[in-house]
């Protein structure tokens, strides 16, 4: 079953979006693109819970 999220599902006017076989995978894609491009959001433990969250199984 594929994972995936976009900005969109945070609520972010940003139209990327990522899918993977693994929340692992899923995640690092993530994490790369939150360091890259939304500076402002703060990476700790709860933020990246509320992120996982998000995720959708397709």
């Amino acid at each position: 079953m594929t994972k995936s999220i976009s900005c969109k599902d945070a609520g972010k006017d940003c139209g990327w979006s990522a899918s993977s076989q693994t929340e692992e995978e899923l995640m690092h894609k993530v994490l790369e693109h939150v360091k890259e491009d939304h500076k402002e959001i703060e990476l700790n433990p709860e933020s990246i819970e509320s992120i996982k969250s998000l995720i959708k199984e397709n």
